[in-house]
């Protein structure tokens, strides 16, 4: 723990006095070296619940006292090619929070009014947090594995993503498959309605329309891909991943597709905060002090977090 000065928000940004800040596996893949280096020192964290107590000058869209939400996704630079096609999740030029620049692991964040959300009134701070990474990339992945109303789902790996993708998918009368290697995961997706659950290697009753894999192991793919019926769609929603095995050709053949899931967009977050107040989304949060955020991440990579770990920063 140290102290570090309150950050200044420009002029078209806000400052944010954080409430609660949710624990993500990027946390862990930054922080263990995982991803290339970008800013040191750095605060990790970005999944953040906040109020806002200043606004720059050029701000119109929020006002002091709003309670906001800050991802992952920090900002872009709407003149590449990919943010001109409505693809800023893929901008040459992004930013990412608690990356880029310092994120949630602290009292305070400036952050661009333009790429902060409205908090849903029905959620906590703690409650909201998951909903701004698990939740948004979650429901990308959802929406990058083509998955129709009525479908099978496979969900590999069910930490926070999946017990939030989970209750989207039964909401669209999806039947959800869980694989995971650790029994308490398994019950878990069990107690939100989950058809199936099982060992990643063991075979379901019925084939997968769409799978996603939430887990960093390389290893899952191949395991999937059997389990998956032709023409199916297995999205990858990890921003690391260890090496893939080796696989036959026959896995992939009768037109099954493997997508990778690359960040989020500002649409895919409204679309999904719309849909969980819907819902309502019930997150299950494992709540930490700021102070034991060692400890919160080291239950994160132990994968004894059931649901996902929030800090507490303050009242």
């Amino acid at each position: 723990m140290q102290e570090i000065p309150i950050p200044q928000a420009g002029e078209s940004e806000i400052l944010v006095r954080i409430k609660s800040c949710g624990i993500c596996h990027t946390d862990l893949h930054v922080i263990e070296g995982e991803l290339p280096v970008k800013k040191m020192p750095l605060t990790p964290g970005h999944q953040i619940v906040g109020v806002v107590e200043h606004v720059g000058n050029r701000v119109t869209k929020r006002s002091v006292g709003d309670r906001v939400g800050v991802a992952w996704l920090y900002s872009t630079c709407a003149g590449c090619q990919f943010c001109k096609r409505g693809e800023e999740n893929l901008c040459d030029n992004a930013k990412f929070t608690g990356y880029h620049v310092d994120g949630g692991y602290a009292e305070y964040i400036a952050a661009s009014s333009e790429f902060a959300y409205p908090v849903p009134p029905m959620f906590s701070d703690e409650q909201a947090a998951p909903l701004l990474c698990a939740g948004i990339i979650g429901y990308r992945a959802l929406r990058l594995s083509d998955l129709k109303r009525g479908e099978r789902l496979g969900l590999f790996g069910f930490g926070a993503s999946a017990h939030i993708v989970a209750q989207v998918a039964r909401y669209w009368g999806c039947e959800v498959f869980a694989f995971s290697r650790s029994e308490r995961h398994r019950k878990h997706a069990e107690s939100l309605g989950a058809v199936w659950t099982g060992l990643p290697d063991v075979t379901p009753p019925s084939l997968l329309d769409r799978a996603i894999s939430f887990a960093p192991a390389g290893d899952l793919i191949p395991k999937a891909l059997r389990v998956l019926r032709k023409g199916g769609t297995l999205a990858l929603a990890g921003i690391h991943m260890s090496p893939i095995s080796e696989f036959e050709y026959a896995l992939i053949y009768d037109e099954r597709t493997v997508r990778s899931v690359a960040n989020s967009t500002r649409q895919d977050g409204i679309e999904f905060l719309k849909i969980a107040a819907e819902i309502p989304v019930n997150t299950e949060v494992e709540v930490f002090p700021l102070e034991e955020a060692n400890k919160a991440l080291q239950s994160l990579k132990a994968s004894k977090i059931r649901g996902a770990a929030v800090l507490k920063v303050s009242g």
